[in-house]
């Protein structure tokens, strides 16, 4: 007789559950006696503007949580507030928190102390007004935490840029990299070229489905488009920085233009006309490397600079087919009077006529990891996409690296196995674990080599994702993994306890906060998709705190309607037979994962008949 018993491991029985579920998890927290316990007499202690603004952000929280503001005063009393210090000599960013039944105190200087906040904010537990006992070390592990909105492909409303700047700064990012500009639309305001966002924000129709799921491709013939004006962008840049988050604009170049060649077809190698495009993919027609196309790019970026004040500015510089520029005489001509080696090398050129104006201005550029063929311009920082190799090559020749490979960090790809279930993505298969499990420090980097890498980033491209709920369906929960892999010491990371504490308790605040995200499956659910046996006993917990499991076993999906789970399943199956077990998590406020299933069987089963539909 084979009998299994399925466990999920829970991680609240090694770890603490009162206010410990952080994320990303700080460098060091030591569980005290006690809580801090809220009232309307609680004083906040702020003297310096950051400290006045933090303690109003903590105000603002407790006016929603208990319905009233705490009085600002610059000196502390002898017990019964929560202090804000600039302290001075931590690490970047760092900071200190301790909580004990007396006081509450916060250190650190100007990101460092906003971080503190952030950290005192999780400690709340649902409901209530009251901080644990409880002393938190804490600085990032690395100076770049990013996460890239495509917004070329499709048009996210200012609002929900907001809303996820908000969750970025929760999660202790600092840096929103906005992909503004594609062969889809451009969608930036360039005030001296008025046609980008009078026809280059503007496609005709979008492809219906994958790329490939019809051929002939087929289309929805709607109008599609949008754009932010300058003072709107201005407005995002004010709206990070107030959450320590520094926004870079990436404009693209050479390829990925098609939109602004459609405004302006002068600056293209052939005379066009051009339009811009409504299928995805990489288009052969890109700026011609001429001095009017290098004037027009001075002038764009010139505003661009004057909107964001980012040291870095993003230049692109992926994905450029030479097509063109190889059937171009002025193009082949500029490759001898240059006496570059190819078109690789008038890439290189290129990027290097825009890296030298940038410089020239005080700034640098960011681009993808193609802009290493040709020859690296001087300056540059490496955005490594297609694996590590182009970051491991940069780091190598001394230039900075933010490690961002798709086989990792590419968070428009699947998340489940069974695509059926999934909405409609790109491509690719990427879990929860598998963003938790990277490490952006290649062993095969010598110590001095590693300090080039400044950091990670994950990418949310929008072939597929046309709408706010989609984006947000996409990016969580894998950011949080990304968020603890951009922060934490490496020996302060466990998969279990991540997924199965704090994951639950962040997912279910990020409802509360109105988040859509793609719930997990239920914790426990075997991995494997047949298990042999007759006896099985199963332990599943929820992924989402407060959230209900249901299950089936007659072949049908589970719903609301089926079995609800209140206790380890026991089941036996008869010799020759199989049974599927089926499970869904449904979260309070209704977001639903997708049907979990694993077949167990007993023998060798005659094939079952599909159960009937029911009417």
């Amino acid at each position: 007789m084979k009998r299994f018993v399925l466990s999920a491991f829970l991680a609240a029985a090694s770890v603490a559950t009162f206010g410990q579920s952080l994320i990303p998890q700080p460098v060091s927290l030591q569980q005290g006696s006690g809580a801090f316990r809220f009232n309307a007499q609680t004083q906040l202690v702020a003297s310096t503007p950051e400290a006045k603004r933090l303690a109003a952000l903590l105000n603002q929280y407790l006016k929603k949580q208990a319905g009233y503001e705490l009085k600002v005063v610059a000196k502390a009393p002898s017990s019964n507030f929560v202090a804000f210090n600039e302290k001075t000599g931590l690490p970047a960013e760092g900071y200190e928190l301790k909580a004990t039944a007396q006081s509450i105190q916060i250190a650190g200087k100007d990101a460092g102390l906003f971080y503190g906040l952030q950290s005192l904010l999780q400690l709340f537990p649902e409901g209530k007004t009251e901080i644990p006992a409880v002393t938190i070390e804490d600085h990032p592990r690395f100076g770049y935490r990013g996460l890239m909105l495509d917004v070329g492909r499709h048009y996210m409303p200012v609002s929900f840029i907001k809303q996820m700047i908000d969750e970025m700064a929760r999660l202790k990012f600092n840096r929103f990299h906005w992909h503004l500009t594609e062969d889809q639309g451009w969608r930036l305001e360039i005030k001296k070229y008025p046609k980008l966002t009078q026809v280059g924000a503007f496609r005709d129709e979008t492809l219906i489905g994958g790329y490939g799921d019809r051929m002939p491709q087929q289309f929805d013939g709607i109008k599609y488009g949008g754009f932010y004006t300058q003072d709107e962008a201005r407005d995002i840049v004010k709206y990070a920085a107030d959450r320590h988050i520094v926004v870079i604009p990436e404009i693209e170049l050479p390829g990925h233009s098609t939109a602004a060649l459609a405004a302006y077809p002068e600056l293209g190698c052939t005379p066009g006309p051009f339009k811009v495009q409504t299928t995805w993919g990489v288009h052969k027609d890109v700026f011609c490397p001429k001095e009017e196309t290098f004037t027009f790019l001075e002038n764009v970026l010139t505003e661009v600079m004057a909107i964001f004040p980012s040291p870095y500015i993003h230049i692109g510089g992926d994905e450029c087919p030479k097509d063109r520029w190889k059937e171009s005489e002025f193009c082949q001509n500029l490759i001898k009077k240059e006496n570059l080696k190819d078109e690789h090398g008038l890439q290189s050129y290129f990027i290097r006529r825009i890296e030298k104006f940038l410089n020239s201005k005080g700034r640098n550029i960011i681009g993808w990891d193609e802009i290493l063929e040709g020859g690296l311009a001087p300056n540059a920082t490496v955005m490594s996409w297609r694996g590590e190799q182009g970051g491991i090559a940069a780091a190598k020749e001394n230039h900075d690296v933010i490690m961002t490979p798709n086989s990792h960090l590419y968070i428009d790809h699947y998340q489940g196995k069974d695509r059926k279930q999934e909405p409609l993505a790109i491509g690719g298969f990427l879990t929860l674990e598998k963003v938790y499990s990277y490490d952006p420090t290649p062993k095969e980097l010598t110590a001095e080599q590693q300090k080039h890498i400044k950091g990670v980033q994950a990418n949310l491209w929008t072939e597929y994702i046309p709408t706010p709920a989609k984006a947000s369906f996409m990016l969580f929960p894998r950011a949080l993994a990304l968020a603890e892999v951009a922060w934490s010491p490496v020996n302060r990371k466990e998969y279990t306890e991540f997924s199965e504490k704090r994951v639950p308790d962040y997912l279910r605040s990020m409802e509360k906060r109105n988040w859509v995200y793609r719930v997990p499956t239920a914790i426990g659910m075997p991995a494997e998709d047949t298990l042999r046996g007759n006896q099985f006993t199963i332990h599943l917990k929820s992924p989402v705190e407060g959230a209900k499991i249901y299950y089936s076993i007659d072949g049908y999906a589970p719903n609301e309607t089926t079995h609800l789970y209140a206790k380890p399943l026991a089941l036996t199956i008869p010799e020759n037979r199989r049974v599927d077990l089926k499970t869904i998590v449904i979260t309070p406020e209704g977001l639903r994962s997708v049907v979990a299933t694993t077949t167990l069987v007993n023998g060798t089963p005659m094939p079952d008949k599909q159960p009937r539909k029911k009417n």
